[in-house]
């Protein structure tokens, strides 16, 4: 007879609290990969002893970062399992020099992870933005929910009361009805106050953890020549009302390239075009 597994508790046991993060850039895939041998190819975890209060899908726009993910692995990987998740890490790789479209690959990583498995709940990552807290759980709320509440590059403060960027956790439903991200936001910024006008529009607010508990490091890194300033985006973020039901999950478009189950993160490497 089989025993059937409780489920885990709202609050993990297992949480230390504040976090000592340094960015060591000795660390290797390889080495992350023996300290976390439980981890699945692919980067899937789940806890074996409790059924995880939720499924989470951990999204993250990429390219050419490998020195900042192996940075991000290190530190979340243990922490997911503290947490006690069912997650899976997503790195979505922009194949290509063009100009670089966060906000579209968040939307090929919600839409690809949903084909793998019935995820609940998704988590939207920078690769670099490490949290200092892992009571800052990487789950979702009743409420779309801002994680990366006080960052080291703005003197650990809320930059404005509406941000949404950095790391940011929503449900299913909740991406799906803001018709999950813009498309058209080409290039630095915006992105994340369309979706924050987006939440508004549809009657949702943001929730955060405190101050403390929200604490994040960013990993310090030069500009990047194909994702400059988008000169479009305070004209775009003015027009979220007229925008927001054709420009997002039900107009993407991509080439899928490439997907690869790695020991430590699943990459999924898509065309997503040109402006």
């Amino acid at each position: 007879m089989t025993t059937e597994l409780p489920k885990c508790p709202e609050t993990p046991p297992l949480l230390v609290g504040p976090l000592r993060i340094e960015f060591d850039h000795s660390v290797t895939f390889e080495g992350i990969r023996a300290q976390n041998s439980a981890v699945q190819p692919g980067g899937s975890w789940r806890p074996t002893n409790c059924i995880a209060q939720q499924k989470v899908a951990i999204i993250i726009p990429f390219r050419d970062r490998e020195s900042h993910l192996k940075q991000w692995l290190h530190f979340l990987h243990p922490i997911l399992q503290r947490q006690q998740l069912d997650y899976r890490v997503y790195i979505i790789n922009q194949y290509g020099e063009t100009t670089f479209n966060r906000a579209k690959l968040m939307n090929v990583g919600f839409t690809w992870a949903l084909k793998q498995y019935d995820f609940d709940c998704f988590v939207f990552s920078d690769v670099d933005i490490v949290p200092m807290d892992d009571r800052n759980l990487f789950k979702c709320y009743n409420q779309p929910r801002h994680l990366s509440v006080s960052l080291d590059k703005f003197g650990f403060r809320l930059p404005y009361s509406r941000i949404f960027g950095g790391v940011s956790a929503m449900t299913k439903e909740q991406v799906t009805k803001i018709n999950g991200y813009p498309n058209n936001y080409w290039g630095w910024g915006g992105e994340d106050d369309d979706v924050s006008n987006r939440l508004s529009i549809r009657g949702m607010s943001i929730s955060r953890p405190d101050s403390i508990i929200g604490r994040c490091r960013m990993i310090k890194h030069g500009k990047e020549s194909n994702n400059p300033g988008n000169p479009k985006r305070f004209d775009y973020i003015a027009h979220t009302g007229e925008t927001i039901d054709r420009d997002g999950l039900n107009s993407l478009h991509y080439q899928l390239l490439s997907v690869e189950d790695h020991p430590l993160y699943t990459n999924v490497t898509v065309n997503i075009g040109t402006p």
